[in-house]
């Protein structure tokens, strides 16, 4: 099929959206919310949430995370179908297929376009109102990096060593990065510069206007996790059971969080509010770890592993776990507050806004609680 010209001219996508430090009330444009990839919404979900409706996309797990942006919810589905629903009534609007399967790539929402990758390697730029195809770019690999959209650039990473800089509106490459290893994390944008920890254990900050590394910081582990950006400091975790604080000013690692009675990796992207980092281990357990001291302030134990990324929101941590439940934590203590069986495991990450949180599992249905 041959792309469709792109009709509309795209509207530029805010500069404010960069150092965002929340989610809109309304909107979830993108994976972890904004741009920085904090991963908190400025919206209140009810005390024990309930399940509004749910819909079943086959049988191939859905690792992608939702957006939420007016009244529609766009999901990349695991059978390879990029889906837009009435976030109310849970009916159907489009489906685009990719003819690829989709991973971890989670939809960025722009103003004119919807944009995800697949595992054959494409980018994919889909009208918004209709889901009709305007263009695909093709990297050399597969891509479980989620697409960010900077103005009218689309910065995403690709397995094949490369982050790239496409243009929003033609799908033209406007610049690509070589790196040691294969690019997993999502991007990470902040005054001008993108960054990305990277699997060839490099941290990298290169600018959005012409692909020019402004520097780079040696984390010493392989990495999958996307980094939280907050102005001076950036967190994630890394293959190395840790999670470490690198200060941006000076280039330096602040610190390294690790817990010796249980080395097990950091694959979940961590959630940054109120001076806490909020992240899952492989150890089968939610961390809390102060954001200046890297020490610990608490921790939740499920009963597998937890991929998911959390998500604060109204005082709480909404994160998904392996053994099959979706928790909602207290943010101050840890305690369990919420859960809901799903009943397979749950490795993507929620979407909270407009008094919705929705989220895909292992099962291959998408859930949608208010």
């Amino acid at each position: 099929m041959k792309p469709v010209a792109l009709l509309l001219i795209a509207a530029t996508f805010p500069v404010a959206g960069q150092t965002q430090r929340t989610a809109p009330a309304t909107e979830w444009r993108q994976f972890r919310g904004t741009p920085r990839l904090t991963g908190v919404a400025a919206v209140t979900l009810p005390p024990a949430p309930k399940l509004l409706w749910s819909y079943d996309t086959g049988d191939d797990p859905i690792d992608s995370s939702a957006a939420i942006v007016g009244d529609a919810v766009y999901v990349g589905a695991g059978t390879g179908d990029l889906l837009a629903f009435d976030l109310a009534t849970g009916r159907l609007r489009w489906k685009y297929t990719t003819g690829n399967l989709i991973g971890e790539s989670s939809p960025f929402v722009g103003p004119d376009a919807v944009y995800i990758a697949d595992l054959g390697g494409l980018v994919h730029a889909v009208r918004l109102k209709d889901g009709a195809r305007l263009w695909t770019f093709k990297t050399g690999a597969e891509i479980k990096s989620s697409p960010v959209l900077v103005n009218d650039v689309v910065l995403i990473g690709s397995y094949d060593t490369h982050l790239y800089a496409l243009d929003a509106r033609s799908g033209k490459l406007r610049w690509k990065v070589a790196t040691r290893g294969m690019v997993h994390a999502t991007p990470a944008v902040q005054d001008g510069l993108t960054f990305v920890a990277g699997c060839d254990a490099i941290f990298r900050a290169i600018r959005v206007a012409d692909g020019s590394e402004a520097y780079h910081i040696e984390s010493g582990a392989y990495t999958g996790a996307s980094p939280v950006l907050d102005g001076d400091r950036a967190y994630f975790g890394t293959f190395n059971n840790e999670v470490l604080a690198l200060d941006l000013k000076r280039r330096t690692v602040v610190w390294r969080y690790a817990d010796k009675d249980a080395q097990f990796p950091y694959y979940s992207s961590a959630a940054l509010e109120g001076g806490r980092v909020y992240v899952g281990g492989r150890d089968k357990v939610v961390h809390a770890i102060d954001a200046a001291t890297g020490t610990r302030v608490w921790t939740f134990a499920t009963r597998a592993r937890v991929d998911s990324s959390p998500v604060v929101s109204g005082g709480r941590v909404y994160v998904g776990s392996s053994d099959g439940r979706l928790y909602a934590l207290d943010a101050a203590s840890g305690k369990k507050v919420w859960e809901f069986e799903i009943g397979a495991a749950v490795t993507a990450s929620p979407a909270i806004a407009a008094g919705r949180l929705v989220i895909g599992a292992q099962d291959g249905r998408i859930y949608v609680f208010g």
